[in-house]
């Protein structure tokens, strides 16, 4: 379901069924890259990508669920940061493995 700002909602779903976090996106791949960077950061982007992590999202009002690799890692903040930022930031990517249709 689209809301009138044009972004979806889209929960994360786990191996057993049950749903979690919520993330919103004008696109599924928008809200994949933002439930990646809750994942756990390796230490370089080759390390955390060979490390990747299964993720379910689940559009709200729809029986899509959108399938993706999920890595994330550690980076340095860029030097014009605004000052409340810390000295590490965490970095995310996702590739896109399919949709699946619910059956329930």
């Amino acid at each position: 379901m689209v809301r009138e700002d044009g972004k979806r909602n889209f929960v994360m779903r786990e191996e057993d069924g049950t749903e979690s976090s919520v993330f919103s996106g004008s696109m599924p791949r928008q809200a994949a890259l933002k439930a990646a960077r809750r994942l756990e950061p390796a230490g370089s982007e080759e390390e955390a990508k060979s490390n990747a992590t299964e993720i379910r999202l689940r559009e709200k009002g729809t029986d899509k669920v959108h399938i993706f690799d999920a890595w994330a890692w550690s980076d340095e903040a860029p030097d014009d940061k605004p000052g409340w930022m810390e000295g590490d930031i965490t970095k995310g990517n996702v590739s896109k493995q399919g949709i699946k249709h619910l059956e329930e």
